[in-house]
């Protein structure tokens, strides 16, 4: 038998007869490829795991008949597209001529034929023939005993479960394929929950507390991923408990008790990753002799201000800016936060004096947000037009993204400089403990302990309120100030308070979905979140016409209800489905 792999949701066999090829061609062994035999080994399926795990950085795209490659940021792990750009955490940035399809994702107007859609469907179904082809192989092992194949059985099943996770809040209904399948024209008809409740239960039940090696997922991860299944349904009494286990007893795979780092900050520099706030993290390095920066996550590589390599993504909102206003108390403005806008220096050059605001901010903001007069993590002050790639600002606005951006004081050892555009060995945190919390106080309100949820926000809040000044020291001496920045001297006037006890529960989903903005912010949540709850309409056209009428970059843009909720099908994965003249893959409702 030989290895058979999925690319998309179809065999490369079905296109091959869709070619009208003949079985004497599909009977020969693909070139390159290894039979089961040589791989069917304890060493083969442990390589096979292996790659399973390479796959997370949505870089594995195939080449062949089905076509493969696309650009990297097409398949970003961190969705800064899909979770961020379309939930109006941040614009496209850049200019408008520059990867032009993001364009009308960004402004809720998808064509069922653009690419970046088939390239993410693609890059995460080779994640899912990956795993597939592990537990296939597996099986066969004669050399693996028992206990070996149940571990790796739980790693490939928590994989695949996260594979279709990601497919399952982007596209709706998707085929579901497993190592048992042989059908290769899967409808998409099926409800899949279950299913992926199913990996993440045999995950949670099988896989050890602690791992050896820090890339692979424990017990506590694939808990919180199950968690996190049942949030997604609603089922907000079983999700609950295990947030609460997990909160209270979990461990990151090498070890830490889960907790919040005491500097926000460090969940964001490379030479304090995989700390006690990782729950589960794709794995980032820089200068590892790979080619190019292919393990440095190439998925932001646009995503630098104007004064680095490359290439001016990613700029941050007015929007999400204006989230950070906060009252006398500390606490945002969760109705009207727009009506008390942060100054900028919108229109305002690079060579004209400007003074950054002096109202009450959550310091989470320079910490997220790239803005002028602001130290730029320990690269200077933030210049303001030119470290913008449209330096007239109308198109996407004067702010730049923060958190993926590498530091200066180590950048010999985290930056990679290998290609065209830069690398980072920054980690991508697929799932965080301040994440955790946040869910887990979701639950609780949804569930009616406004005690509890009251208390959980406030938890991710005290972190701040503890060290709520941002300030830049010199990480060689940390008690020595940096580039002549003052640590007595705030940058702003920076302010979080706690909040009293929700009074109820429609208090409480809007103080807690306020929270995940301001906390996750550029995370890529945001519009998987809004979607979630059933109110992107509402949020997203409010977007539009507040941010359209400063910058002319999502001018026009419109939320349909009932469909733009999830993404389309890409229309190449349906045309590859033909089955007696009709495509076996159905669109989604109303594109």
């Amino acid at each position: 038998m030989k290895i058979v792999r999925y690319t998309s949701a179809i065999l490369l066999v079905a296109a091959a007869l869709s070619s009208g090829c003949s079985k004497g061609f599909l009977e020969k062994p693909a070139y390159g490829a290894l039979s089961d035999q040589i791989v069917a080994n304890k060493d083969g399926v442990n390589y096979l795991l292996v790659g399973a795990y390479a796959a997370l950085d949505g870089q594995g795209n195939p080449t062949g008949a089905l076509g493969g490659g696309g650009n990297a940021w097409e398949a970003s792990p961190t969705n800064w597209i899909y979770g961020s750009v379309v939930g109006g955490d941040a614009h496209k940035g850049s200019e408008g001529t520059d990867q032009t399809p993001i364009n009308e994702i960004a402004i809720s107007q998808p064509n069922v034929s653009n690419s970046f859609f088939n390239t993410k469907w693609k890059a995460v179904y080779e994640g899912i023939t990956r795993c597939n082809n592990t537990l296939r192989l597996m099986a066969q092992a004669k050399d693996m005993t028992d206990a070996q194949k149940i571990q790796v059985q739980a790693e490939a099943r928590f994989l695949r479960g996260h594979f279709y996770f990601e497919l399952k809040k982007m596209f709706g209904n998707v085929p579901y394929i497993t190592e048992a399948t042989t059908d290769p024209l899967l409808s998409n008809d099926a409800e899949i929950w279950p299913n992926i409740e199913d990996d993440f239960k045999f995950a949670q039940a099988n896989l050890p507390p602690t791992q050896s090696q820090v890339a692979r997922a424990n017990k506590w991860a694939a808990q919180v991923y199950l968690a996190k299944t049942y949030l997604y349904q609603k089922k907000y009494p079983q999700a609950l408990q295990l947030f609460n286990d997990a909160i209270t007893n979990g461990v990151t795979s090498n070890g830490l008790k889960y907790k919040l780092t005491d500097n926000f900050e460090d969940n964001f520099d490379a030479s304090k990753k995989n700390n006690s706030e990782s729950v589960f993290a794709i794995q980032m390095s820089a200068n590892d002799g790979t080619n190019g920066i292919a393990n440095a996550n190439m998925g932001d590589m646009l995503n630098f201000p104007g004064n680095f390599k490359c290439c001016g993504f990613y700029q941050p909102s007015f929007d999400l800016v204006n989230s950070y206003r906060v009252d006398a108390s500390g606490l945002p403005y969760l109705d009207d936060y727009n009506q008390h806008p942060v100054t900028s220096d919108m229109g305002i050059k690079a060579t004209e004096a400007f003074t950054p605001d002096n109202g009450l901010l959550d310091p989470r903001l320079d910490w997220t947000v790239g803005r002028r007069g602001i130290p730029y993590h320990d690269w200077g002050y933030f210049a303001g037009s030119t470290w913008i790639r449209d330096q007239s600002q109308k198109y996407a606005g004067p702010y730049a993204t923060k958190k993926m951006v590498y530091w200066n004081y180590n950048q010999d050892k985290y930056m990679d400089d290998h290609s065209w555009a830069p690398g980072t060995a920054i980690n991508v945190l697929l799932i965080r403990f301040a994440d955790v919390l946040l869910m887990a106080a979701e639950c609780a309100a949804e569930t009616g302990d406004m005690a509890r949820a009251t208390d959980l926000v406030n938890q991710v809040r005290h972190r701040m309120i503890d060290n709520p000044q941002y300030w830049i020291h010199d990480y060689k001496d940390p008690t020595k100030p940096i580039l002549g920045f003052d640590p007595a001297k705030p940058f702003s006037n920076y302010k979080i308070g706690e909040y009293p006890v929700f009074p109820g529960l429609d208090y409480a989903r809007k103080a807690i979905r306020f929270e995940r903005k301001l906390e996750l912010a550029m995370e890529g949540h945001r519009f998987f979140d809004i979607a979630r709850w059933g109110i992107a309409d509402q949020v997203l056209n409010a977007y539009f016409a507040f941010e359209g009428g400063i910058t002319d970059d999502v001018k026009g843009g419109h939320f349909t209800k009932d469909k733009n909720e999830v993404f389309p099908i890409p229309q190449r994965q349906i045309d590859l489905t033909l089955k007696e003249g009709k495509p076996v893959l159905k669109q989604n409702k109303n594109y």
